[in-house]
């Protein structure tokens, strides 16, 4: 779908939802926030972030253009750590997370271990909007969404199924003996397999900055390749895959979850912005508390960030990876390397 056409269709389908709540703190304003919009996302990205910028371009919210951008990728079936045709966990199921959160309000929603609906990050806007909650997972999350009129359907594609079929071995997946040491060589051997290393731990990060300057993020992946059943990183959890907050920035990573869990990293980076540290710097600095959970190991974490103003980063602690961002007098998107960090020398 082209974005024109895209907007189009998720402008209608957004028409009846209650309008953004006001801020509940005053966030001071540029005299031209309109040329500072801004759409930036992680490399899966490039498929929605067009269509993003479109919205905004149109007086679209922040938080409706992450949402778009986000949906697009979930329905890209080449894309497997995301959404319809994402990797399955070890029983060949496929389990999607994902967070959407609103800076200008603190809101957000979030959905784990969801099967059978491609568009998760649509169900946690719901959960934002709808419910009292922040968090749904599993059968609750999939029960929200048959309320909400989606129609389940089967997200394990040929392709995905064939490289799991062939990560396992043919292995008998219940009832193991030593399913901790199994479940280890599995997980390291699932970048090996996939035509893209990037996408086997891979997950969709977009941020937004509307011509309002409000902030908003939002976060989807299907995880860990092969995971264990009912397994959440740190996708769905806010604060530690996902935050945003007018009034300093927002951040979004991917990569290990296991590790931006521990050291609360998306929030890291906007409380390092609070406290007065440049963006890029706060991005070090949230790398500095992960160093110690990261070295010695062969995981990586990746993030993109933005703050209140609309400037832009992205960080890599493994190296040649990428992202993407569009922003005003851009036909559309580009792509551009993210800066790598050297834990050995934090």
């Amino acid at each position: 779908m082209v974005p024109g056409a895209a907007s189009e269709a998720f402008g209608r389908a957004t028409d009846k939802r209650p309008a953004l709540a006001s801020p509940w703190y005053d966030v001071p304003r540029t005299a031209s926030s309109e040329e500072c919009m801004q759409i930036i996302g992680s490399a899966n990205a490039a498929v929605g972030i067009d269509a993003g910028w479109e919205l905004l371009e149109q007086g679209g919210s922040a938080l409706d253009a992450v949402e778009l951008a986000v949906r697009l990728v979930e329905d890209n079936p080449d894309d497997h750590s995301v959404g319809y045709g994402g990797y399955p966990n070890l029983l060949g199921e496929v389990e999607l997370d994902a967070s959407i959160m609103d800076g200008s309000t603190l809101r957000a929603g979030a959905v784990g271990a969801l099967k059978g609906f491609r568009h998760p990050i649509s169900v946690a806007r719901r959960v934002l909007e709808e419910l009292p909650h922040v968090m749904l997972v599993g059968e609750g999350a999939a029960r929200f969404a048959v309320e909400l009129g989606m129609a389940p359907e089967q997200l394990l594609t040929p392709e995905a199924e064939r490289v799991w079929r062939a990560g396992v071995g043919g292995q008998d997946l219940t009832g193991w003996a030593g399913v901790a040491e199994q479940l280890a060589v599995l997980l390291r051997r699932a970048p090996a397999l996939t035509k893209d290393p990037e996408h086997a731990t891979g997950t969709v990060n977009v941020i937004a900055r509307d011509d309002q300057g409000r902030l908003a993020a939002a976060v989807s992946t299907s995880g860990w390749a092969w995971k264990y059943p009912g397994r959440l990183g740190d996708s769905p959890i806010i604060g530690a895959g996902n935050y945003a907050d007018d009034r300093y920035g927002a951040a979004c990573c991917t990569g290990w979850g296991e590790a931006a869990i521990r050291a609360g990293t998306a929030r890291s980076v906007v409380l390092y912005l609070k406290a007065g540290y440049p963006l890029e710097e706060a991005c070090r600095e949230a790398y500095r508390d992960l160093a110690p959970l990261l070295h010695g190991t062969p995981n990586a974490l990746h993030l993109v960030a933005m703050d209140r103003a609309g400037n832009h980063c992205a960080m890599s602690s493994a190296g040649a990876w990428h992202y993407v961002y569009r922003t005003e007098g851009m036909a559309t998107h580009a792509t551009a390397p993210r800066t790598p960090v050297d834990l050995s020398a934090l």
